[in-house]
């Protein structure tokens, strides 16, 4: 099967994965060029959940938002391992759509690995709470407390929330996707978030 050069410098563009893994997903796809982005995307964001794990960022960007004629702010810290990427206008943009998410959804926690572990005990026994009285058997309760507590991490946590410009994307998502375009770890430090009467 011949292979389009335009083809693979559109989805390189579109994926930021390099000419040789490129042609290799779209021979794998038999020339589907959506499977191709699907299957080049996967291995992205299991590339960048490998980086993840096995590198330290250290370098960044804090980036300062105002929002609603100054009534709201957010300031929040980006990094990534190195200045290149931290100069970088994706990474950069990343940063100002993360401070223009967090003004709009006023997240509590950067993710649901930082919420201390007394306060999502304590959203689980009211949830619990909610449903001792049902008659529901306890398998069933516990299943719809995991969903609650799902939907309390999606309401609470930066990372498990949908992206406000697009909601078929969650944060994480979006961390990943520019991470695996840039090929460094990247994670939000912090975040702080100010509102005129709040």
């Amino acid at each position: 099967m011949g292979i389009d050069l335009s083809t693979i410098s559109k989805i390189r563009e579109m994926t930021g994965a390099g000419i040789v893994d490129v042609k290799k997903a779209l021979e794998e796809a038999g020339g589907d060029v959506e499977k191709t982005i699907e299957a080049l995307k996967k291995k992205g964001a299991i590339k960048a959940a490998k980086k993840a794990n096995e590198r330290t960022a250290s370098e960044g960007i804090v980036e300062c938002y105002s929002h609603a004629g100054g009534k709201v702010g957010v300031i929040v810290e980006l990094l990534c391992e190195t200045d290149f990427v931290a100069r970088n206008d994706e990474f950069k943009q990343l940063a100002h759509d993360l401070a223009l998410h967090i003004a709009a959804t006023d997240p509590l926690y950067v993710s649901p690995e930082a919420v201390p572990p007394e306060v999502v005990e304590k959203e689980k026994s009211l949830a619990t709470d909610e449903f001792a009285a049902s008659g529901k058997p306890a398998s069933v309760i516990e299943k719809i407390v995991e969903g609650k507590i799902g939907k309390w991490y999606s309401d609470t946590c930066l990372t498990a929330q949908a992206f406000v410009k697009d909601e078929d994307v969650t944060i994480k998502d979006l961390i990943n996707n520019v991470s695996a375009k840039v090929g460094e770890k990247i994670e939000v430090k912090r975040f702080c978030r100010f509102a005129i009467g709040a």
